[in-house]
């Protein structure tokens, strides 16, 4: 059985048209029709034809190379084009590219000529025209200021001043660039260690194993006083407090303190540079105070000491007055 029969066959009982197999090989139909009838006259040469009989075979489910070799071996021509020559353009198409090439490369070369010389004879222009105007400055006014030439570069940062009196040479006034310093913005200024104070200072505070628990911004352990029968400490005392240590002189802007004690304290803000309590001269002070409590001093204020001293304590829960604080929040310069 030959090519041709053996792939009719083969598409009869694939149950396949002649336009299906079209659609599956991307091969016309009048090529499939005639390599069916054994004729290859339309393939366009070998080449294609064994490309076209090995898509058409595996359309149809047959198994190609045996239908190449029977090919070779009886449809081969005695001049065969190789893949290469197949695709390689015709010698007329070659030469009118390299024609095509070098016009344009001609014309690429003509047109850089004529841009260079055109850019030789704006920088040879421009060489010429600067001294001239530098030399020859307008006259001015007597007593007044000559104006730079249209031609001379701008300052940088200078401005060019508008004229809007009367008729006349304008005058170049030299302008003061605006300072560029701004004020150095707050920032938050930690303490070097914090410590219990009373009346007689450090030696007396309320619980002073706990004093650090006042800056560690923990609400469920903070530092508290001891508890009184009265908000006047059961005239027992005149306050208690907590003394902060900044390590060396800050300035400091303002000062935050956080208690988990509702309202009903007395507290003031004293500062100085010596941990004792007549060298801390009040700051600021909050009244009636609970929860959070900021201190608005009137001006920033240079010290090393700060105390949060309460004269009055908030009530708490088991009939009592207690102080409780968890955080204090310093802002300023070192």
């Amino acid at each position: 059985m030959s090519i041709g029969a053996t792939l009719a066959a083969a598409r009869r009982r694939a149950r396949l048209t002649v336009s299906e197999v079209s659609q599956n090989t991307r091969v016309t139909e009048p090529i499939i029709q005639g390599i069916e009838h054994d004729d290859y006259a339309a393939c366009g040469g070998d080449f294609y034809a064994r490309g076209h009989i090995r898509a058409i075979a595996r359309a149809v489910g047959e198994d190609p190379s045996p239908l190449i070799d029977e090919f070779d071996a009886t449809w081969r021509s005695a001049k065969e084009i190789t893949a290469a020559e197949a695709f390689q353009p015709s010698m007329p198409l070659r030469k009118r590219e390299r024609r095509r090439v070098r016009w344009t490369a001609i014309l690429a070369a003509l047109v850089l000529a004529v841009l260079g010389f055109a850019s030789y004879k704006f920088v040879s222009g421009v060489g010429r025209s600067q001294p001239a105007a530098a030399t020859s400055p307008r006259p001015s006014p007597a007593g007044g200021n000559t104006n730079p030439p249209a031609s001379a570069p701008a300052v940088q940062g200078s401005t060019v001043p508008t004229n809007t009196g009367p008729a006349g040479p304008a005058q170049a006034t030299p302008t003061v660039a605006p300072s560029t310093a701004t004020p150095v913005a707050a920032q938050a200024l930690a303490s070097a260690s914090v410590a219990a104070f009373g009346p007689a200072g450090t030696a007396d505070g309320d619980n002073p194993q706990l004093a650090a628990q006042a800056v560690a911004g923990n609400p469920a352990a903070p530092w508290y006083s001891q508890w009184y029968a009265t908000p006047e400490f059961g005239n027992l005392k005149n306050g208690t407090g907590l003394l902060l240590d900044m390590g060396h002189p800050v300035t400091v802007s303002s000062v935050q303190l956080s208690l988990t004690s509702p309202s009903g304290a007395d507290i003031q803000l004293r500062a100085g540079n010596s941990p004792v309590q007549p060298d801390l001269q009040q700051v600021a002070s909050a009244s009636d105070a609970g929860g959070t409590v900021p201190f608005h001093l009137a001006a920033p204020v240079r010290a090393r000491y700060l105390l949060i001293w309460f004269t009055k304590l908030p009530p708490d829960n088991a009939g009592t007055y207690q102080a409780r604080v968890y955080k204090i929040a310093v802002q300023g310069q070192p």
